[in-house]
């Protein structure tokens, strides 16, 4: 088959043909770091779901005003996990606004999303780009440690914002979670956002069907399977909620743009403190 044009800045061995859940939700945040194949599934995915743009931008939300909380509690060294594609509001312009001097350490799998990640970042402070599998969590820590500066001797806050759905059963995703848990001290923070299917069912069962075409099929999961997989972390408050709902900036329910509808949103999220 004929393949399509390479952009410059795509890795050579980066398969232009296979759309990615990265550069899919680069796409929905209007972004411009994606290929053909993604725009297309991400529009069909749109056909399915028409509010993934808005769930995606709410992700972000939740984001900000967590990792801003954590700043608040003293938290200064970040490892965030399935980063992405740098977009507005990553968690390094977060942190640094919140608490200058603090450190952040990415780590995403996706060539494109560390590539441009690394030339983006590329000599800014206390900040480190890992290209790594988040299903290895010895691995991750160390090279965190080595390559990215954290002490894990002190408290982290561990990002998994909207990753752990593309980490299915077999892969063991509470297993994983505990790895993280284990591999850091008490009074770290883990900061969770996934899609559930305690809602419509049927249409992220749909979702579900279209992600299968990409290079990580995604799965939703109910609240009791969420916290399952958060077990071992005592939960900030409002505990595990519909992510429009933790802690939102004042005025923010009453001008969401799906009607503070947590049905159309199928989000839920949290923040959990390791005792």
């Amino acid at each position: 088959m004929h393949q399509r044009h390479r952009p410059a800045w795509a890795p050579d061995e980066v398969d232009i043909e296979r759309p990615s859940v990265a550069r899919m939700y680069d796409y929905f945040l209007g972004g411009s770091h994606n290929f053909a194949c993604d725009r297309e599934l991400a529009e069909q995915a749109m056909k399915v779901f028409p509010d993934a743009p808005h769930v995606v931008r709410a992700n972000r939300s939740f984001l900000s005003r967590a990792v801003t909380a954590l700043c608040e509690l003293g938290i200064d060294q970040f490892l965030d996990l399935g980063s992405g594609i740098p977009t507005v509001g990553n968690v390094h312009e977060i942190v640094t606004a919140a608490r200058p001097g603090s450190r952040t350490v990415y780590v995403d799998s996706d060539p494109v999303a560390v590539a441009h990640a690394s030339a983006l970042l590329s000599g800014t402070p206390s900040v480190s780009v890992l290209h790594a599998d988040l299903r290895d969590p010895d691995a991750v820590l160390r090279d965190a440690v080595r390559a990215g500066g954290l002490d894990l001797s002190r408290p982290v806050g561990v990002l998994l914002v909207s990753v752990l759905p593309f980490v299915p059963d077999r892969d063991d995703p509470a297993g994983i979670v505990a790895a993280y848990r284990e591999g850091t001290t008490a009074g770290s923070y883990l900061l969770v956002s996934h899609g559930t299917n305690d809602y419509q069912p049927t249409v992220v069962g749909e979702i579900e069907h279209v992600y299968e075409r990409t290079t990580q099929p995604g799965v939703f999961r109910s609240r009791d399977e969420v916290a399952r997989i958060l077990a071992g972390y005592e939960l900030l408050d409002p505990g595990l909620v519909d992510l429009i709902h933790w802690r939102p900036e004042p005025g923010a329910l009453e001008t969401d743009p799906l009607d503070a509808d947590v049905a159309r949103y199928s989000l839920i999220g949290g923040v959990g403190r390791r005792v």
